[in-house]
């Protein structure tokens, strides 16, 4: 099997970039911001291709390298996650040792305050736990999400009318075409401390796009799992907005989901 590496990045050049992510295996970078160019390189004799676009999205962004996609398996990433020396090795042997999965997902050390999962074990992946993860611990079969014509939403994420969410979206796009979804206790590399792109606080817009995500993610099940959310998380969500008033501020969001 091959394995390709999907960078979504903004104002990135490709060498630097893929020297300060230590990738060590065939890549494509899109990178956003940038008038509209594409290269090709020899990187630590892989095969490095470098887009940039001058439109911005982070799901448009990660359509367009999906898109190009030929390796037998793509691993998502964005510009911030250094990787480990062996992480393509690491990959692979997942892939084959689970020959059932079409989509495996991968620890990934977050930077403190981003910390969403952690894999402690092997096992399935299903509707009600898709949400966790984030898009650079995924790894997908690509003829399997190509023949079902997955895609990233453009309406969610970094650049997006809502904040985040997309990552939560693809999963689900996944599962309901069936493909076989699992997580796997191996670590890949770490996300690099920086500012977050999209996050600006447990404020108002926070509450609001997590209600249209859930309206778009579980259908007529939002209302429950929105109020099981903000329970959930309310001592560490809730300081700046009460919780009841959070949810309330969800089922807005659901509104307008629906619309």
């Amino acid at each position: 099997m091959t394995l390709e590496l999907l960078v979504a990045a903004v104002g990135a050049e490709a060498l630097p970039l893929a020297e300060e992510m230590q990738i060590n295996s065939d890549a494509i970078i899109v990178s956003q911001g940038l008038e509209g160019d594409a290269q090709e390189y020899v990187f630590k004799g892989h095969k490095l291709q470098y887009y940039s676009m001058q439109e911005k999205g982070v799901g448009l962004n990660r359509n367009t390298s999906l898109s190009k996609a030929t390796g037998d398996i793509s691993l998502f990433s964005d510009e911030d996650i250094i990787y480990d020396e062996n992480y393509e090795r690491k990959v692979l042997e997942q892939f084959e040792m689970y020959s059932q999965a079409d989509v495996l997902l991968f620890n990934v050390k977050a930077m403190p305050g981003r910390e969403t999962y952690h894999n402690h074990k092997f096992g399935r992946v299903r509707w009600f736990n898709c949400g966790r993860y984030p898009t650079y611990s995924m790894a997908v079969r690509t003829k399997k999400v190509h023949d079902k014509n997955i895609t990233f939403s453009l309406l969610f994420g970094g650049g997006a009318k809502y904040s985040n969410g997309e990552d939560s979206l693809f999963l689900m796009s996944c599962l309901r075409a069936g493909l076989k979804v699992y997580k796997v206790p191996v670590t890949i590399g770490y996300e690099k401390v920086r500012e977050s792109t999209w996050f600006t606080g447990y404020n108002t817009k926070f509450f609001f796009d997590r209600g249209v995500l859930y309206a778009h993610l579980y259908g007529g099940l939002a209302h429950l799992m929105g109020l099981r959310f903000v329970i959930s998380k309310r001592k560490e969500m809730c300081k700046e907005i009460p919780w009841k008033k959070a949810y309330g501020i969800i089922k807005e969001g659901i509104r307008e989901g629906r619309r």
